[in-house]
């Protein structure tokens, strides 16, 4: 039979395991609640850029200085760098194995190709340097307060290898913010950038050209795509922590009236237990 006082034990931890949970989870929602903003806050700042520069293209698609554009040129991709953004902590469920299980099926369809990486995140920086594959950079601590010159470094690291050829395309790899119960899985490519033109007629009076113009708002473009990246994946992360601390807090309750249950059985069972030898021993002296 087992130990009574071995059974409230495991009752006690239990108990305090889902006192650290749900704390952990009104963490996470508090910070969830700030990062979901500043994720709403950059998507209309990058949408209304992304129809700007789509106007743009627009404007000057007769016009052969728009195909000189360095960030816009489309090369056979033999050579690609990835950013792969994770969290620095666990306890986020999959989280950080989706995003890591969605870079090998990356690397699965671009097998032909150079493959190499940019690991925002320690969980990704953990999983790859076990794996022989290269490198560029590592960023840690990153989630803990994004930061637009952090993601805007990132970005422009990015977009010198492409414009000095060392690398043909970028991707990024991460989860973007839905809601509190749900994130999308998203593997885009940044460079070069796809900006779709000629959508609607357009007419602008510039006061510089408007190659020039193009030129400068590209680099922009980019940045605060990786920014935006940054930002969708600290909301998505806060989140699924949230979810994943619900859930084990719930486990717990469940577990702790299993195991109550379980202890008041044995109990009645040594109590019936005893009373039976007493009688038995009663009945013995007669």
């Amino acid at each position: 039979m087992p130990n009574l006082i071995d059974i409230r034990r495991r009752i006690r931890s239990v108990r305090n395991t889902q006192q650290i949970t749900k704390a952990m989870k009104m963490v996470s929602a508090a910070k969830l609640r700030r990062a979901q903003d500043r994720v709403i806050s950059a998507r209309p700042y990058a949408a209304v850029l992304h129809q700007m520069l789509s106007d743009l293209v627009g404007v000057l698609a007769a016009d052969e200085r728009l195909g000189a554009n360095p960030l816009l040129a489309q090369r056979p991709e033999n050579r690609i760098l990835l950013l792969l953004l994770t969290s620095d902590r666990g306890l986020a469920g999959a989280f950080n194995s989706n995003l890591i299980k969605a870079s090998q099926r990356f690397l699965e369809e671009h097998a032909g190709a150079e493959v190499t990486f940019v690991l925002i995140g320690r969980k990704g920086r953990d999983f790859y340097r076990k794996r022989r594959v290269p490198i560029r950079a590592e960023h840690i601590g990153l989630f803990a307060r994004v930061d637009h010159k952090q993601a805007a470094a990132i970005a422009q690291d990015a977009i010198e290898q492409f414009r000095s050829r060392e690398v043909d395309a970028v991707y990024v790899v991460n989860n973007e913010f839905k809601s509190v119960v749900a994130q999308k899985l998203a593997v885009s490519r940044l460079l070069p950038v796809e900006v779709p033109g000629g959508a609607r007629p357009a007419d602008y009076i510039f006061e510089q050209p408007p190659d020039q113009l193009l030129e400068a708002l590209l680099p922009k473009f980019v940045e605060i795509e990786v920014y935006r990246a940054m930002l969708e994946s600290a909301a998505a992360e806060h989140a699924a922590r949230m979810t994943a601390m619900e859930s084990a807090t719930s486990n717990a309750a469940e577990m702790i009236d299993s195991l109550t249950l379980y202890l008041n059985r044995v109990r009645q069972a040594s109590i019936t237990k005893e009373i039976i030898e007493v009688v038995s021993g009663a009945a013995a002296a007669e």
